[in-house]
């Protein structure tokens, strides 16, 4: 049985792993089949992609955008993209510019709050220059402010607290538009994270089905049944392909170890029925 995992991330986003590593690692857990999906982000594509070939294992070339629906925000995997697609790499180079304000202005209120240098306190844990919430996260615990990444976040990360900064990403039809010009796969990550009402999911994946998505990411991590019963009904619901993924950071977190997934339930179709996953 071929093994996919279609969501992890390297340290060219908020990744702990260089894309090499995450690969080696991969095989090492049994995947056959491996999307490499960083934040708003290709640039650790070319990498993978050699590791891939080296490790005898099959990369799929990936990407997660952020984006701002209705007052949420909501990731937006692509499969199966062309990195080389210029509407894609316009639009990327759009939300890098938005990341690279919103990092300024966070750095302006953790400063504030008694944290010097923050800015260059959270580049240091971002080697390759895309600085996230957890880069600042991991600056904070170096100045011993709190003693792990959770609590910084509970207290100074998230909405209403000091260091957030609320951030109007792209809209969702621009996400989905780039994905299918770079001839991917657009995909709804984790849908049951996002802290909305059943109502309100079932309308978000109407709009993306109509604007062109393709699939619903049925399995992420450890997913609990019940989670993946609801995500299931929403696939067959809206005519979605059902995608699995780890969502891949960090290798000390048991919750999303690379391969780790249940398997998908026997109602939904697998976006690796895709034809662009034949190609």
């Amino acid at each position: 049985m071929t093994i996919y995992d279609l969501h992890a991330h390297s340290d060219f986003s908020d990744g702990v792993l260089p894309p090499r590593a995450v690969v080696a690692r991969a095989k090492l857990c049994g995947v056959d089949v491996l999307a490499l999906t960083d934040h708003d982000s290709v640039a650790g594509l070319d990498a993978a992609c050699d590791a891939a070939r080296e490790h005898d294992l099959t990369l799929i070339p990936g990407v997660e955008i952020s984006v701002t629906w209705e007052k949420y925000l909501v990731h937006i995997l692509g499969l199966c993209v062309d990195r080389t697609n210029a509407t894609l790499l316009h639009g990327l180079a759009r939300l890098q510019a938005i990341r690279e304000q919103r990092a300024q202005q966070m750095a302006q209120r953790l400063e504030k709050h008694g944290m010097p240098d923050a800015l260059a306190g959270a580049f240091r844990h971002a080697p390759n220059g895309l600085v996230t919430r957890r880069h600042f996260a991991l600056y904070m615990v170096e100045l011993g402010i709190a003693p792990t990444l959770p609590k910084i976040f509970e207290r100074y990360l998230r909405p209403s607290k000091p260091g957030y900064v609320a951030t109007q990403w792209v809209a969702l039809q621009e996400a989905v538009s780039w994905i299918n010009a770079a001839g991917g796969v657009a995909v709804v990550a984790h849908p049951q994270r996002y802290d909305m009402s059943a109502t309100t999911r079932r309308r978000l994946m109407e709009q993306f089905s109509a604007h062109g998505g393709a699939g619903i990411e049925v399995v992420c991590g450890d997913s609990a049944p019940d989670v993946v019963h609801s995500s299931a009904a929403l696939a067959e619901r809206f005519g979605l392909l059902a995608s699995v993924g780890s969502d891949f950071h960090d290798p000390a977190s048991r919750w999303t170890g690379l391969g780790q997934l249940t398997a998908l339930p026997p109602n939904v179709q697998p976006i690796w029925s895709h034809a662009r996953f034949r190609g």
